[in-house]
């Protein structure tokens, strides 16, 4: 998950002023008075001529042009920003509506990302107990435990999950048939110097290397979640097909943490020009990641929707544009947000659990409804609710 995500106490964890007018000197006068002639005699008579006391009226400066073609350009900006985004916000509303079709509820293939807790030390028995108890009549399927992060070289510390031998063993024992993938992650050089580089295949080969030895250590999958990750990235790609030998290997499963899709087409181009963070793929981007995995996971949150039911027509959205691009053989999870935030990017009042099961269950209908490998993924399991797993449960699983 991104860098500002709520975040496990402990965890290792991804805008010139107008111009005046000219202005004349002070010093210039108004007028010049009329003066009497110096060769004048004194003793002349009759009227005087007398000084001219008001000034000579000067023509008013004709309006500047430049002045209104500035204000209609800037109302132009402010339409061309706001007319798309009043539309879009109008369609997501509608794409809330309606009813999702009878039977997309749970295909028992659904996920939960777990915190760093789980195998540092920190639970015990007692708390696998309540784990599997709150995981039964479910449906989910794959636990994702944090087990990272990963070294910027691709590395991984055996001291990073010194428990997860004990962890793997009570949870198969109390709750049968869920399978414990390794979490790891790391924060990408793609938007500052430091971070983890994969262009370098040194670092690709020691990413390979750390998940030979978390799956020599009993886990029963590699989760990955790599960020920022920028559509296009072939040595992204490169990695993954690697990866996937392994794994395949040792019959063991390789799921990703996946960016949201383009909601129009080329816009992380737009974004990433705009504001230096691409954000999204391109749904051909996502279509390439996910033929090269078991599992895909879509973040569906961190949208930066206003309101409850235009998050759940994005949502709507995402999943019918996953749906188009992933093989029937790939599991394609659809996220669903078990944290509360309130920033930009993320209103804790739009982003509900509610909201995103129904986004989902009509994506679903609209696309692939019978799609079997399909389901939804909570993150994350120490900011849950009674009110997450309620909606979760009453709206997908039933």
């Amino acid at each position: 998950m991104e860098a500002h995500k709520a975040t496990e106490a402990g965890d290792g964890k991804a805008l010139q002023p107008t111009p005046e007018s000219a202005a004349r000197p002070a010093s210039e006068p108004a007028s010049e008075p009329a003066s009497q002639p110096a060769s004048e005699p004194a003793s002349q008579s009759g009227p005087q001529p007398q000084p001219d006391s008001e000034p000579v009226a000067r023509p008013e400066a004709p309006p500047r042009p430049w002045r209104k073609r500035l204000r209609r350009l800037a109302l132009a900006l402010v339409l061309l920003f706001l007319v798309p985004v009043l539309a879009s916000q109008i369609s997501l509303g509608v794409n809330y509506s309606g009813d999702p079709a009878d039977g997309t509820h749970t295909r028992n293939k659904d996920a939960l990302w777990l915190g760093h807790a789980w195998v540092d030390g920190r639970k015990n028995d007692t708390d696998v107990e309540a784990l599997a108890g709150r995981l039964r009549d479910t449906g989910i399927r794959d636990l994702y435990v944090h087990a990272g992060p990963l070294e910027h070289d691709g590395t991984l510390p055996g001291s990073a999950y010194p428990k997860a031998a004990w962890f793997i063993a009570a949870v198969h024992r109390e709750a049968p048939g869920i399978r414990v993938q390794a979490w790891l992650g790391d924060v990408l050089a793609s938007e500052s110097p430091d971070g983890m580089r994969l262009e370098r295949a040194e670092t690709r080969a020691a990413v390979v290397r750390s998940t030979r030895q978390i799956l020599a250590a009993g886990f029963e999958g590699a989760h990955f979640d790599l960020e920022p990750l920028h559509s296009g990235d072939r040595n992204y790609l490169t990695l993954l097909g690697s990866l996937h030998e392994v794994t395949r290997a040792r019959g063991a499963q390789l799921s990703v943490a996946a960016h949201q899709i383009d909601p129009l087409p080329g816009f992380h181009s737009f974004w990433g020009t705009t504001t230096g963070h691409p954000k999204w793929w391109s749904q051909r981007f996502f279509g390439q990641v996910a033929r090269r995995v078991d599992q895909i996971a879509v973040m569906s949150y961190d949208t930066m929707q206003p309101l409850e039911s235009t998050y759940g027509g994005y949502v709507a959205q995402q999943t019918s544009l996953a749906l188009e691009v992933t093989p029937p053989g790939t599991d394609l999870l659809m996220g669903l947000p078990f944290y509360r935030e309130n920033r930009f990017g993320h209103w804790a009042h739009a982003e509900t659990v509610a909201a995103a099961v129904r986004g989902v269950r009509l994506g679903l209908s609209r696309t692939d409804a019978d799609r079997e490998n399909f389901g939804v993924a909570a993150y994350v399991d120490f900011t849950a609710t009674e009110t997450d797993w309620t909606s979760y449960e009453k709206g997908w699983v039933r």
